[in-house]
């Protein structure tokens, strides 16, 4: 049974998680990748986080999930190190931040300029991207929204992080580009890269996530694996009703 209190962590069947995804959890051994603790974030005299606590092992896709406004983004973006936390500990932002004026290939060479060592290059990304290669030498700001956010994750892809932040993959996007792109995450964690991802699209997260937590106005509402949390139980946390209410 999933846990629906802030920071609960129910245990996690050592075999692993249904349809082939393996169970990252504490339970292997593994040190976390990121924690964050307790964490309170303002804007100004509103409180859009409180007290939230979450911690990710290496090889998860964690997915954050929530109505709009319920604070994902500001979480993400505090763990970037864009929002100053009011209190608590952390140990790709919304938007592409692409660079208009520079072609897909020089936006690619700019995640080199920082990059870890690791098996991503531009000619894997090429790979993962087919259509790159032959539009390399085009400016990012002709091409469409999906266009963009894949170079986007390909520049990102390129520095060999150790974690990936994807804020709203699916968000303006056509259905079909949106499949496409979360079609590529498999790839990705094959990498050894571990995935903090926010979305208000709760199907596509379910999908591809080995852990989720579930924000309603700044506060946790739900967490565990999608097998063990119900459809039922992730609309109440998603609206704020009470589970089997017709209200």
């Amino acid at each position: 049974m999933a846990s629906d209190h802030p920071g609960g962590r129910p245990p996690v069947p050592p075999e692993g998680l249904p349809d082939g995804k393996p169970s990252y959890r504490a339970g292997n051994g593994a040190a976390p990748l990121l924690e964050v603790r307790d964490l309170v974030v303002h804007h100004g005299q509103l409180r859009a986080l409180s007290g939230i606590s979450l911690t990710v092992y290496p090889g998860e896709v964690y997915a954050l999930i929530g109505a709009n406004g319920a604070g994902k983004s500001t979480l993400l973006r505090t763990i970037a190190g864009l929002h100053h936390p009011s209190a608590g500990i952390v140990m790709v932002p919304e938007g592409r931040r692409l660079f208009p004026s520079l072609t897909l290939e020089e936006n690619l060479k700019v995640g080199m300029s920082y990059a870890r060592k690791g098996p991503w290059t531009i000619d894997r990304v090429y790979e993962m991207f087919p259509w790159m290669q032959e539009r390399r030498t085009q400016k990012t700001a002709q091409m469409s929204g999906g266009e963009q956010q894949s170079v986007a994750i390909g520049r990102a892809l390129v520095a060999n992080p150790r974690m990936l932040l994807l804020d709203e993959l699916s968000l303006g996007l056509a259905p079909v580009i949106v499949q496409r792109i979360y079609g590529m995450l498999p790839q990705v964690l094959e990498s050894g890269i571990t995935i903090l991802l926010v979305e208000q699209d709760v199907s596509q997260a379910l999908r591809v996530a080995t852990h989720l937590q579930c924000l309603l106005e700044g506060h946790v509402t739900l967490e565990g694996t999608p097998a063990e949390v119900t459809r039922e139980q992730v609309e109440a946390a998603y609206f704020g009703a009470t589970e089997g209410s017709n209200t």
